[in-house]
């Protein structure tokens, strides 16, 4: 015997991510139930190598007995049924935008900030942070441990996927569209993603920033320490998983590039893969399934007092989403929700 867990947005490309990720990591479920916008009720979802889920209508189902909720069906969707679910005793975990930077829910890397689990109390909600956001603030925690960052200027190269499946679809219909002399046709992104690059992610504020790059740099502080200054450069690429990020770090304290390596590499998640070589690096195409953040580039910059440089890369579905949500899932189980003794897995 188990928890009883919900997945919201089961259908979405992170919704099935949790759903593999659950099985894989053989998380202790009772009952498990996959759930979506009404128009998705009828079809079905895989869950482990087996079992086969029919998708349930999200606006009807009751929370009430269940102990958890992974989620991932936008934003919008997650400000209305959250705080429903959470009243009604299930503690929802949630990976949209919509509660990252509300004071009485905690947002939460496991490996970085994990005792603030502790105030899901408050509205039975945890946020799960912005992808590239997750990926950086694993790398970073080890060196701010030992010198503390005053600043971090980051450029980041994020795949397709983290816009959804038609962003997705949109880089392979134009890909094949440039090849056969097709008419390019956009739909989900501002502009032709085939053979380019887009500096625009989310929508602008009013400062010139998007919105993703304003993420990064509330919520680095929100998890990490409020002290630090962040200045980010979002840009969507032409890959279909994985996002990379050119991490620059200024320190109070020097911060040799060789102690740097060693601190990252008794990191938890973090593999450092940094040879000064061909092919001594990771790329996206090499993370994708994946769970680690991988760091490579380690080097010192001289342009800078105390300042050093990385090349981090992540699989932004499963740690970037899914597998940061169920880590959430596993500490929460760990630390506070009490299960039956000799509960075990179905997955």
């Amino acid at each position: 015997m188990g928890y009883r867990v919900a997945v919201v947005g089961a259908t979405g490309n992170v919704g099935r991510e949790m759903l593999q990720t659950l099985a894989e990591r053989d998380f202790p479920i009772d009952d498990i139930v996959a759930l979506a916008s009404e128009r998705s009720v009828g079809k079905e979802v895989s869950f482990g190598e087996d079992d086969v889920l029919p998708v349930r209508d999200l606006n009807t189902f009751d929370f009430t007995g269940w102990d958890i909720a992974l989620s991932s069906p936008g934003a919008a969707v997650s400000a209305k049924f959250a705080p429903r679910a959470g009243r009604q005793g299930c503690v929802v975990i949630d990976n949209t935008s919509q509660f990252r930077m509300d004071p009485d829910v905690p947002l939460v890397v496991p490996e970085v900030n994990r005792a603030a689990i502790a105030g899901y109390t408050q509205r039975n909600i945890i946020a799960n942070p912005n992808c590239s956001t997750i990926q950086m603030v694993v790398a970073l925690k080890p060196l701010h441990d030992r010198a503390h960052i005053r600043r971090v200027v980051v450029a980041t190269y994020q795949s397709v996927s983290g816009a959804g499946r038609e962003a997705m679809d949109e880089l392979f219909s134009q890909t094949r569209a440039v090849y056969v002399n097709d008419p390019i046709e956009k739909h989900k992104l501002t502009k032709q993603i085939a053979f380019n690059v887009i500096p625009h992610i989310d929508r602008f504020m009013e400062d010139g920033s998007t919105k993703e790059e304003w993420k990064m740099m509330v919520e680095t502080k929100k998890i990490l320490d409020p002290s630090i200054r962040v200045h980010a450069t979002c840009v969507r690429v032409p890959v279909f998983v994985g996002h990379a990020e050119a991490v620059n770090i200024e320190f109070e304290e020097p911060l040799e590039a060789d102690e740097a390596r060693e601190l990252l590499r008794a990191m938890p998640g973090v593999v450092v893969i940094d040879h000064r070589a061909d092919e001594g690096y990771v790329t996206p195409v090499e993370c994708a399934g994946e769970d680690m953040v991988y760091v490579s580039r380690i080097r010192e910059d001289p342009t800078v007092e105390n300042g050093l440089s990385l090349w981090v890369v992540s699989d932004n579905l499963r740690k970037g989403a899914a597998l940061n949500s169920v880590q959430i899932a596993e500490a929460l189980a760990e630390d506070y929700l009490s299960m039956p003794a000799g509960a075990t897995a179905t997955g």
